[in-house]
């Protein structure tokens, strides 16, 4: 009853932000994202009558069970599957990720795809991807694209019980090999307003909301041709966009949800001029200062020189579409 899965986080091109349901992790609206490669989490899970209670050990620090933290989070997920399991034996849980946790980099994604797929591996539950996609959705939304390798979409659904509400592969890592993500770590701070409260936040505050919903549809439709038509130039305008009117949303929030940092605001003009240049490049931001450039391969040697150039970033991660969960027998415990 041990299993260990590798899960790789996700960049969304177009945004998830506010659910219709908070309590099933519904989306207001469908989103489409680039799963990633080389930004990871590995979980190692086992279901075992030797332990008495639940253990949970994040980049080898120890959670209280009897945390906020804890139980928003990881204690409701494992509820949930022992409702579904109809299992009670409580489990230990490792995990650790790659790159830095609750930044603005999707490690909440990459982290619950990987506890859904070792959770079900480990209790022999015989979910489909499909069927693991909307137990990872429980965890944290982003998640349910993370089970998918390449170009995923989030499907909001209609239905209130959720089971029309899972993510479907666009196409796969290996379908635009020269697409390129220059993830520029500004700050290694966890931040301070967790993207679930954030949410909620500006769904019940920001006037600019509903003008967000309304614009999602044209998004989908032109980011998801333009990745099929293999269309940077699309996809990368696109993208920059909705990224700009799902921040606009949370800084028009009360009180104001402002993620960005004097390097983020540097960075956007930066790649903004680039443009004007010639050298094509756009940016996309998720709850977090951190920024990822869209390029293409011929371009990135260019812009990672920019931009050590300019300093003030911590770390540069070089991302292509990555692969989707993979079941590994390399435990950590």
């Amino acid at each position: 009853m041990k299993s260990s899965v590798i899960a790789n986080a996700n960049i969304a091109l177009v945004k998830y932000w506010g659910k219709r349901d908070d309590k099933l992790i519904l989306p207001q609206n469908s989103n489409i994202s680039m799963t990633t490669d080389g930004l990871f989490a590995h979980t190692t899970v086992e279901f075992d009558k030797k332990y008495d209670k639940d253990i949970f050990v994040l980049n080898g620090q120890t959670l209280d069970p009897s945390s906020g933290a804890y139980q928003e989070y990881v204690g409701q997920f494992l509820k949930i599957v022992r409702e579904i399991a109809k299992d009670k034996t409580k489990a230990k849980i490792v995990s650790k990720n790659n790159f830095p946790t609750a930044a603005g980099l999707a490690s909440s994604a990459a982290g619950f795809a990987a506890l859904a797929a070792s959770v079900n591996e480990a209790l022999g539950m015989g979910l489909n991807e499909k069927q693991i996609s909307m137990l990872a959705r429980r965890g944290s939304g982003s998640a349910t694209r993370s089970i998918y390798g390449g170009f995923v979409e989030w499907k909001k659904g209609k239905k209130p019980d959720g089971t029309d509400s899972y993510a479907e592969q666009i196409a796969d890592e290996k379908f635009w090999p020269d697409f390129r993500l220059v993830v520029c770590v500004t700050s290694l701070k966890e931040k301070k307003i967790k993207s679930r409260a954030g949410m909620t936040q500006t769904l019940k505050t920001s006037p600019m909301y509903e003008g967000w919903l309304k614009s999602i549809d044209s998004d989908l439709s032109v980011v998801r041709k333009g990745i099929l038509d293999r269309n940077f130039t699309e996809v990368g305008k696109t993208a920059e966009e909705n990224c700009l009117k799902m921040h606009a949303t949370m800084i028009t929030t009360k009180p104001a949800i402002i993620y960005w940092n004097a390097q983020t605001i540097n960075l956007m003009h930066s790649i903004m001029d680039w443009r004007d240049e010639g050298l094509e490049s756009y940016f996309t931001m998720d709850a977090g200062p951190q920024v990822k450039i869209m390029c293409l391969e011929k371009n990135v040697k260019e812009i990672v020189k920019r931009v050590k150039a300019m300093g003030g970033v911590e770390q540069l991660i070089i991302s292509k579409p990555g692969e989707g969960i993979k079941v590994t027998k390399d435990h950590l415990f």
